[in-house]
């Protein structure tokens, strides 16, 4: 227990299957961002909708790794809201290409549910949602 003017232990999110999301977050942040910077970068306007939605989801990609490599309950938080609305957007995105595919003329990472990245677009969120659920209950260790 923390005594005053001691900040409280940070529970660790990179422990166990946390370190797996990590991993798996920081390449998809670096094959969004990096997609959609020679999207935007070289012919942005035949598809703009899409480069954009690219680069949305890099960011968010990115922030969330970030909030799970810092750690805490504030940041827990933060990255089960941005989880959230990752897979609000992957499922609407998705939903949307299969629906009016000519709104995109080239895909984006969300694509049909995120089928050109294997699916992780659609299964890393709910992952990384019930893993920080779990780290909620206790079972993810604490640091000093």
């Amino acid at each position: 227990m923390a005594t005053t003017g001691e900040k409280p232990a940070r529970t660790r999110l990179v422990s166990g299957p946390g370190m797996l999301l990590v991993w798996l977050y920081g390449v998809m942040v670096v094959g969004a961002v990096s997609r959609s910077v020679v999207q935007i970068a070289t012919d942005f306007g035949r598809a703009p909708l899409a480069y954009t939605l690219s680069a949305v989801a890099g960011v968010v990609y990115g922030f969330i790794t970030y909030s799970l490599v810092r750690g805490g309950e504030t940041a827990r938080r933060a990255a089960l809201v941005c989880c959230a609305a990752e897979l609000l957007g992957v499922l609407t995105v998705g939903t949307w290409t299969l629906v009016e595919p000519s709104a995109f003329p080239d895909a984006t990472v969300w694509s049909d549910y995120g089928m050109g990245y294997l699916f992780i677009p659609v299964l890393l969120p709910v992952s990384a949602m019930y893993w920080l659920r779990t780290a909620r209950t206790g079972r993810a260790e604490t640091t000093g």
